[in-house]
């Protein structure tokens, strides 16, 4: 049994205007040469798993004792996370050597992987730290596969040796398939920017690549199940690893097309205007006036008694409200002080807006200029200019 490195780094800006990309790296377990290494709780049943399988293999192949056998399936799963651990390091010093920020490893279930703070300048950095992992994969399989040959035959540390290589070597025969989000596929998605000098072409036919991986290992696992090679948990874990490399693939191909239209972003044109009230103004009353003044989609704000914006109402609050009660109710209970609100310079292009709201997730975000207000973003007028058509399908 092996883990691979299933998804080896997360794209910077990898997922829609919805929700972050940055994943919640569970337990943090140090750092190592400045890099913060953090344990998924994914990876614990992993361990378990393979500790218990292992050591039951090995206890029958060198008749061992049953907390023998364990203790040695424990030793093994240590190994394997350390190859997973210099794999990922194998990224994140590349990296960094070209001046990427690396945020963390995490180890999970199906491997880990290498958070960094922005994207690859370059086809070239791109294929280079794409590459970097499966070279070290590469190297620990074949420093393996020669102590296996040179280790007297069914001993501990040959059994040991040899797991290890047939793990490693397959970590890096896998990942060097040419799909997002493998390490092949980053690889692919490089020649391709080299070749087109459009990163965002290179990304989606890459992610195309990786649907067609994931179909072709869902297939591989169903056939090595009934050619009687793979066992039920095999099968299991292979199938998850099909099903983590389409979602992964796909949303690389729906970044690419995010991407695409970073142009089309104008916060002075997405920003709604803001129609203020009084503070104490029943809500029903401040939608009635908005309504006669002709503001129905604009932004309801509350002012103090100097005419001075403090508030903006919460769209979803506000709609939350029963009708009946409205006019019983102030706006200034569903609507959230400006500095509570994260605020958006009207400079920003289309990508800083969609890092903005990757880093500080919310329904909505004051545009400023200068000191001054001159509208409020909605995130669903965002999702409308990067995705219509998603946004239509809902």
């Amino acid at each position: 049994m092996c883990v691979g490195s299933i998804v080896t780094m997360a794209e910077s800006s990898g997922s829609g205007p919805q929700r972050p990309t940055r994943r919640r790296p569970g337990l943090t377990l140090g750092r190592i040469l400045g890099v913060p290494i953090h344990l998924n709780a994914s990876m614990l049943l992993l361990a378990g798993l393979v500790t218990v399988m292992y050591g039951e293999f090995v206890r029958r192949q060198l008749e061992l004792s049953q907390a023998a056998g364990y203790a040695v399936g424990f030793g093994f799963v240590v190994c394997l996370l350390g190859s997973v651990l210099l794999h990922e390091l194998g990224h994140a010093l590349t990296a960094r050597r070209f001046g990427i920020g690396v945020r963390g490893i995490t180890l999970e279930l199906l491997g880990g992987y290498t958070e960094m703070d922005r994207d690859s300048p370059s086809p070239r950095v791109d294929l280079l730290v794409s590459l970097a992992g499966p070279a070290v994969s590469l190297v620990l399989g074949l420093a393996a596969v020669t102590a296996t040959l040179a280790l007297p035959d069914r001993t501990l540390p040959d059994q040991l040796a040899f797991q290890l290589a047939v793990s490693n070597l397959i970590v890096a025969g896998f990942n060097l398939l040419p799909g997002l989000p493998l390490d092949g596929g980053r690889a692919l998605r490089a020649t391709i920017w080299a070749a087109t000098r459009d990163r965002n072409s290179g990304t989606e036919v890459a992610g195309w690549f990786g649907r067609v991986v994931a179909l072709g290992t869902t297939l591989a696992a169903v056939v090595l199940y009934y050619g009687a090679v793979l066992q039920p948990l095999g099968l299991a874990l292979t199938l998850l690893v099909a099903v983590t490399l389409w979602q992964g693939a796909g949303q690389a191909i729906r970044l690419a097309r995010i991407s695409r239209r970073f142009s089309l972003v104008d916060l002075a044109r997405l920003a709604r205007p803001v129609f203020r009230v009084p503070t104490g103004t029943p809500l029903a009353e401040a939608q009635r006036r908005g309504a006669e003044a002709g503001q129905l989609s604009a932004a309801l704000g509350v002012a103090d008694s100097t005419g001075r914006l403090v508030a903006v109402v919460d769209r979803a609050a506000a709609e939350a409200v029963p009708v009946e009660r409205r006019p019983w109710v102030a706006v200034d209970a569903v609507a959230r002080g400006l500095e509570a609100l994260p605020r958006m310079p009207v400079t920003l292009g289309g990508e800083q807006v969609l890092r903005m709201v990757q880093t500080h997730p919310g329904a909505q975000y004051v545009v400023t200029s200068g000191e001054d207000v001159v509208g409020v973003l909605h995130v669903a007028d965002l999702a409308q200019v990067l995705e219509p058509k998603r946004k239509m399908a809902k």
